[in-house]
């Protein structure tokens, strides 16, 4: 208890809210690193997603490239691309890292929503006469939002977890108080900066979480309650009495 006593004093301190390393800008860093990736990773996996949902063809390449991509170290991929690209361009190697970090949640929340689409609803949208254009924006990229969200959803709390590594390479975020206290043996410093890595990503989580049930269409959403109409019953003829 003692150290997470000192671990939010040192977070309290107005020497940790000034400066070229105040908590502001590195949580500003941080989130920069984040949108920015998150963003050039949906740019990229959520039409890929949606093509492979719409069509249904190339789900199994999808899903090879997804898992091969999931099972890269970040922290090694990262250092391997400062090396390759050079010193000069060390944000273009984390944005990379990280973008290729995002692509298989995005790409996954992007086909999985559409192949989840029961079939009689698309059979219906064709009866009524509806183009593949118009079934596609108007019926499955709706029906399909939920688990789309629930995929940027999970790769913004993988990034967010994973751009702490981006002090190591001197671009500033949350990870910065703990990088820079462990060599030191600043265990308070250390515990500070994971707790808040981990109430960002805890809001965060809050968040998507609303607007993933809010992107639910409000006719399919549970807990509904029905209505049945009661029938009349005729009352039953008394027995006869001798």
């Amino acid at each position: 208890m003692n150290l997470f006593a000192e671990a939010f004093a040192w977070m309290l301190a107005p020497e940790q809210w000034t400066g070229n390393y105040a908590l502001p800008k590195l949580l500003a860093e941080h989130l920069a690193l984040t949108v920015i990736s998150v963003l050039i990773a949906a740019v990229i996996a959520v039409p890929i997603g949606w093509l492979i949902g719409h069509t249904g063809k190339g789900r199994e390449v999808a899903v090879a490239i997804s898992g091969a991509a999931r099972a890269i170290p970040a922290f090694g991929l990262m250092i391997l691309l400062v090396l390759l690209l050079g010193v000069l361009r060390v944000p273009q190697a984390a944005i990379i890292t990280f973008v290729l970090l995002a692509i298989p949640s995005l790409l996954a929340g992007a086909y999985t929503g559409l192949e989840a689409i029961d079939r009689r609803v698309i059979d219906s949208a064709k009866a009524m006469g509806m183009t593949g254009w118009q079934i596609f924006w108007k019926v499955e990229v709706p029906l399909g939002l939920p688990l789309l969200v629930g995929g940027l959803r999970s790769a913004l709390l993988q990034v967010i977890a994973t751009v702490t590594i981006a002090a190591y390479v001197n671009l500033g975020g949350l990870g910065w108080p703990i990088i820079q206290g462990i060599p030191l043996q600043k265990f308070d410093q250390v515990l500070a900066g994971a707790i808040l890595v981990a109430t960002l990503a805890l809001l965060v989580d809050l968040i998507l979480a609303a607007a993933q049930h809010a992107a639910v269409p409000a006719g399919l959403r549970a807990g509904r309650p029905t209505r049945r109409r009661s029938r009349g019953l005729a009352p039953a003829a008394a027995p006869a009495t001798a």
